[in-house]
């Protein structure tokens, strides 16, 4: 085509049909380019229309959808009777509920901490010695048990014992209190005779029974003070010498005391012998051949009398004070020297520093954390530990707590799914009515891979505070009325329940049992009831 050329457009053999809509004879004449330039405006509006259609497809949708809506719903409003309008209205169905049968049970409900009991922070008192740890550094998850070593401070052992106080002085012997009786009740459960557990005095039984428990623990009984083993040593010597002044003494007073010998004896009753035969001559003598005159005789008499007194005086008791005063002296020097050596022997005795014991309650314990090693200085806590057993922790609302008793079943579930059995072992009330109580569980025996996925998560457990023995019929509590005498019935609906109050129903008087989560147990005292039976529960 040239430039100059006008277009022209080819029109089917029909064209003069199309063009005969407006009622003009398709024999009438009209120009190819009249014809050409209203076809083009025609197309024109139809792009232009599928533009529009194409840009606002959703709008245009979601417009039909409210034509076809509106439609809809003028057709209904034309069509439906209102219930008013009707002539009768149908008669409501009765409202029913199925017979059930299976167990029947009252729970609490309440969230626990799964986690190892009573985390306590261990401290070693050091105020006695050093505070180097030499040995025996536990591992974590170690076992703590009666006579375990905690801890090697100095070479020196920490001895781990049953009780709840703690250890905040040095006991040896003749020290009394309540930590000496916990010292014997603990040495007692661990099999060593500690004289009388009722006693709190610190005796000659609690000391050797405390050397046995360092012998049990491997180490050797504390060393004594300096100097104490001499002092023994001079107190038996002291005592030794008290009992030779003692023999002396008694040596002394017997030879004060004693008789005259026999030579002295024999003199004295010579001497009188003598003065008696003096004493006859001098009675006998009428008048000396050489003219001298006789004895006097009274003289004689008197020599009698004085041969017999100086006799006598040789039988009769002396005078042993002073004997008898240094006897009992020495005597008063061996009490002194025994005491002393009892005392002496007594500073030697076994004992049991504060630093050399670790009391824990509810033994065994499980080492949780540990803070020092081997050649470091004892500053603060040196470990944490915590009950052996996996204990729950949880806490109910006073109403709830007191639904609860020690020794109850609970049950958990496991982070497999599956139901675990546990036992409430403690109820703690709170301080006051306001506040909850702990609630503390014992599970039964879990695996080391269950504990170590359980430990440190919340768990929901649940108790039985109320069951039935078995599987029981129950009904909705709105299932229930009451009959004239009281006596409590359900209602029983024995056809269709849509008839309403065509429908056959028939009564049946029960003894109710456990009530728990909107049922009631029932057992039919006049009447039959079972499994499935539809009772009323509202008209």
């Amino acid at each position: 085509m040239k430039d100059d050329e006008t277009p022209t457009t080819e029109l089917p053999d029909d064209f003069s049909e199309i063009i005969a809509g407006d009622g003009t004879a398709p024999d009438d004449t009209v120009s190819a380019d009249s014809v050409v330039a209203d076809t083009d405006v025609d197309m024109s509006r139809v792009s232009g229309w599928r533009r529009i259609l194409r840009g606002n497809r959703t709008l245009w949708i979601v417009a039909l959808c409210a034509v076809v809506s509106l439609v809809a719903g003028l057709l209904v409003g034309r069509f439906l009777i209102a219930p008013a309008e009707a002539s009768e209205a149908p008669d409501p169905g009765l409202v029913t509920v199925p017979v059930e049968f299976g167990s029947l049970s009252n729970d609490v409900t309440l969230r626990a901490d799964v986690g190892y009991a009573d985390a306590v922070d261990v401290t070693i008192d050091t105020t006695g010695g050093g505070s180097v740890v030499t040995g025996s550094v536990p591992e974590v998850g170690a076992t703590l048990n009666p006579l375990s070593i905690a801890l090697e401070v100095v070479g020196r052992p920490v001895i781990v014992l049953p009780g709840e106080l703690p250890a905040y002085r040095t006991l040896r012997f003749g020290v009394s209190g309540p930590d000496v009786v916990q010292l014997k009740q603990a040495l007692v459960s661990v099999g060593i005779d500690a004289g009388d557990v009722a006693s709190n005095l610190f005796d000659q039984a609690t000391a050797n029974a405390v050397g046995q428990l360092y012998a049990q623990a491997g180490y050797p009984a504390p060393a004594p003070e300096e100097g104490a083993d001499e002092t023994v040593r001079s107190a038996e010597q002291g005592v030794r010498d008290a009992q030779s002044s003692v023999t002396q003494a008694q040596q002394a007073l017997t030879a004060a005391g004693a008789g005259p010998t026999k030579l002295e004896s024999w003199q004295a009753d010579v001497k009188v012998a003598q003065a008696e035969q003096a004493l006859a001559e001098a009675k006998a003598c009428t008048s000396p051949s050489d003219g001298s005159p006789c004895p006097s005789i009274q003289q004689a008499e008197w020599d009698v009398q004085t041969a017999k007194l100086e006799r006598d005086q040789l039988w009769s008791a002396k005078n042993t004070g002073p004997e008898k005063a240094a006897l009992d002296s020495a005597r008063s020097q061996v009490d002194a020297a025994n005491k002393a050596l009892e005392s002496a022997r007594q500073s030697v005795l076994p004992y049991l520093p504060a630093g050399e014991v670790l009391f824990l309650t509810e033994l065994p314990r499980r080492v949780d954390a540990v803070n020092v090693k081997r050649g470091s200085t004892i500053q603060g806590s040196v470990m944490t530990v915590s009950g052996a057993a996996v204990r729950l922790t949880g806490a109910a609302a006073e109403a709830d707590a007191r639904l609860l008793k020690v020794g109850a079943e609970a049950t958990f579930e496991l982070p497999d799914g599956t139901q675990q059995r546990a036992v409430i072992s403690e109820l703690k009330p709170g301080k006051d009515n306001k506040a909850r109580w702990d609630v503390l569980f014992e599970p039964d025996p879990l695996t080391p891979e269950q504990i170590t996925q359980l430990q440190g998560n919340n768990v929901r457990v649940q108790i039985a505070v109320g069951a039935t023995e078995g599987d029981v019929l129950s009904v909705p509590l709105a299932a229930l009325t009451a009959g004239p005498g009281g006596e409590s019935r359900v209602e029983i609906v024995e056809s269709d329940p849509r008839e309403g109050k065509d429908a056959k129903t028939r009564t049946v008087v029960v003894k109710t049992g456990l009530a728990a989560k909107g049922a009631v147990e029932v057992t039919a005292v006049d009447g039959d009831i079972e499994e499935g039976d539809l009772v009323v529960v509202g008209r």
